[in-house]
């Protein structure tokens, strides 16, 4: 895999998230492969120290998905053109909490902040754009677009986590349909890592609970370094634009990157289009090319 890395040397990465867990996995393999890295991080100092770790091209820059004045903020201040977004930041809503925009965290975060980052973007996208989901989609059997937030409906971690995954998908969907009505040379994959030895579950209500996961992890899991192979694989291979990149492992928790299947609530393209349209008016932000007919 490093050695077709090497092969887009020069070009320049955006990778969201990546001062730990997949996001530093994936941003320390293309520093080391040559590609010019902004690492776009909430903990600014924690991302200096990565990028001294990591050697190579890498630039610092604050952001926060869960605040879309700090997405507003990235986007801005950011210049020049970008081969490749790689939208892997992410959030396990332990709590039920709300971001800086009152939107509940786990859909604020996995879906909202990423969709407003990608849309303010795309014009000086020249490439890929890759955004990490999750087969946890599978747990969520519909969206409901009048209540995104679960404020009227019960609220529970892996409830919030899995629709806010579903949302993921269902973007990806509906970004790659736009991308080819327009005739953009850029493309959209999205990702599962499988299980991964991370530190999402390390919280401070969660000691006890996160050495078990941890431990049960160690053993069937991927490391984070595996886990991000998905990732670059998108970036490597020859595959079709929209596909869906897993891990081929027994109930595909550990293992190399393959084409995967999604859940039926994933594939649902009128619910994508009005997903998307409901994100536009929640976030403020538009398909920045000519407007399409979806039908």
């Amino acid at each position: 895999m490093q050695d077709r890395l090497s092969t887009l040397a020069g070009r320049r990465a955006i990778v969201t998230g990546a001062t730990n867990g997949l996001g530093m996995a994936t941003a320390r393999a293309l520093a080391h492969a040559g590609l010019r890295v902004v690492l776009a991080v909430r903990d600014v100092d924690l991302g200096t120290r990565r990028a001294r770790e990591f050697g190579g091209d890498c630039e610092v820059v604050r952001l926060d998905l869960a605040d879309l004045a700090s997405v507003r903020a990235f986007a801005d201040g950011l210049n020049g053109p970008v081969d490749y977004l790689i939208n892997n930041a992410g959030v396990f809503p332990h709590q039920h909490r709300h971001t800086a925009d009152g939107f509940e965290l786990g859909i604020g975060t996995n879906f909202l902040g990423p969709f407003a980052l990608t849309n303010l973007l795309l014009p000086r996208i020249e490439r890929q754009i890759v955004s990490v989901a999750s087969d946890a989609h599978r747990g969520a059997k519909s969206l409901d677009l009048d209540d995104l937030d679960l404020a009227h409906t019960r609220w529970s971690p892996p409830r919030a986590y899995a629709r806010s995954k579903l949302a993921v998908m269902l973007w990806g969907l509906e970004l790659d349909r736009r991308l080819r009505a327009v005739g953009s040379p850029v493309s959209a994959m999205l990702t599962t890592p499988g299980w991964v030895a991370s530190n999402i579950s390390n919280k401070p209500h969660l000691g006890l609970a996160h050495k078990v996961v941890q431990g049960a992890a160690a053993r069937f899991a991927n490391d984070v370094d595996a886990g991000a192979q998905t990732t670059l694989y998108c970036l490597t291979e020859p595959i079709a634009t929209g596909s869906y990149v897993g891990v081929d492992g027994i109930w595909a928790l550990r293992g190399e990157p393959v084409l995967f299947g999604r859940s039926a609530a994933a594939c649902d393209f009128e619910t994508a289009v009005r997903l998307w349209a409901k994100a536009e008016e929640l976030t403020g932000t538009a398909w920045p090319f000519a407007v399409d007919d979806p039908s």
